[in-house]
């Protein structure tokens, strides 16, 4: 196998390592992992056997602490196809993305590559992160900018849509980008990824100005991707304004990156309570047992955990895969919250559901399982609507006795509630 090129990052973004040489890995063979147990490196993190083997074929010369490392996995990221043809066998629909327009631009870490399947492109996982042709069909509903998020910016770095609460979106840098992201048009552009200090001051001028906003999402990008000094940075000066009472992160790092959530992270995100964090997961074989001690240190650390998640055509759109995603999100202390229909971005159309899908597996999980393991389904409006939560229909009725509803197993019942 020829030498893993190392990806270019920004170089704001780890400043400490510009100067460090790139990392190689060789082959080493096939290796069987059947008897080897799950096992934790000196740092504590575990290392599940599809890692294991992956690191035994791919990275030879890598052991357990540089595996670990969160800065050396965001080095040698895959980030082109033909990287990734090294340890897959792309199908003709991969091979046919290299042709075209420009695309969202594409990475995945050696940890969240180990979970992939070289041999099945329609495994959930690979999908979400492998180009295929079908990108390069777009439908005229689609738009760069699905919400609008670019007419409701007051300034650089900060969404108003909502009447008291933000979005800031910290950085353009994610360490793996999906296939189907929101903000293709903004993630991995060189003028867009992380900002420099002084517009993010500018940005905290605009939310220490307005008194109204008493809750802060940092978003992007992903925020997690930062350095310990650039977030406690931003945490830090959004906890001084007094009228913004919680502080929210959303990330898709502890599913793709595990590795990041070090106990220096976990020191600095527990000095700004309350703290909470949205984490992006898509399928139950995302929980692993690297994702679960991410997740864990978390919790422990007094940080309310809540999921988000895209619905898929063929990845999770069937009771039985999302219902197992929610039950095994709320093992590892994850609150599942909401179920998006996906965006209207270009090239999508082969990843989207018919909306009466999300409705159809709501309904299969209210009252088969428990309340907690439900998400709300939301529509994020087209233009900058703003979410919009969808339910199956439980009201059938209402007349001068009451209403009447239905319940999960299609019975009817009347609550009296006359009219005034």
């Amino acid at each position: 196998m020829k030498s893993h090129r190392m990806i270019s990052l920004t170089s704001s973004m780890n400043e400490e390592n510009d100067s460090e040489p790139p990392e190689r890995y060789s082959p080493a063979g096939e290796v069987s992992l059947k008897k080897i147990e799950v096992r934790s490196s000196a740092s504590g993190i575990p290392v599940n056997p599809k890692a294991q083997e992956f690191m035994r074929s791919y990275f030879k010369d890598v052991g357990t602490l540089e595996w670990n490392d969160w800065k050396w996995q965001l080095r040698n990221s895959f980030s082109s196809l033909r990287q990734l043809g090294e340890f897959l066998r792309l199908s003709e629909a991969e091979m046919f993305s290299l042709i075209g327009k420009q695309k969202p631009p594409l990475r995945i870490t050696p940890y969240y590559a180990s979970l992939i399947d070289r041999n099945n492109p329609a495994q959930a996982i690979r999908r979400t992160m492998v180009p295929v042709h079908n990108e390069m069909i777009t439908s005229p509903e689609e738009k760069v900018d699905p919400l609008g998020e670019e007419h409701q910016s007051p300034t650089p770095q900060i969404v108003h849509r909502y009447p008291d609460r933000v979005l800031f979106l910290a950085t353009g840098v994610c360490a793996a980008y999906c296939r189907y992201c929101t903000r293709s048009h903004l993630v991995s552009k060189k003028e867009k990824s992380h900002c420099r200090i002084s517009e993010w001051d500018a940005a905290i001028d605009y939310i220490r100005q307005h008194h109204e906003v008493r809750d802060v999402l940092i978003s992007g990008g992903d925020p997690l991707t930062m350095s310990d000094n650039r977030i406690e940075y931003l945490l830090s000066r959004l906890r001084k304004i007094q009228h913004v009472e919680i502080i929210r992160i959303g990330t898709k790092v502890p599913v793709v990156l595990p590795q990041r959530i070090t106990q220096s992270l976990i020191d600095i995100l527990k000095k700004y309570h309350p703290l909470f964090m949205s984490i992006h997961f898509t399928h139950p074989d995302e929980i692993t047992p690297e994702t679960a001690y991410a997740c864990k240190k978390l919790a422990d650390a007094g940080i309310p955990l809540g999921s988000q998640t895209v619905l898929l055509k063929g990845i999770n759109d069937n009771v039985e895969t999302f219902t197992k995603l929610t039950h095994e999100l709320l093992k590892i202390r994850v609150r599942p919250y909401y179920m998006y229909q996906c965006d209207l971005i270009p090239g999508s159309s082969h990843f989207r559901t018919p909306v009466s899908k999300g409705l159809e597996i709501i309904k299969g999980m209210r009252g088969f399982t428990s309340g907690y393991a439900i998400p709300h389904f939301v529509i994020d409006a087209p233009g900058g609507g703003g979410k919009i939560p969808l339910l199956p229909e439980y009201v059938a009725g209402k007349d001068e006795y009451g209403y009447i509803l239905v319940n999960y197993e299609g019975k009817t019942y009347r609550y009296p509630d006359p009219s005034e």
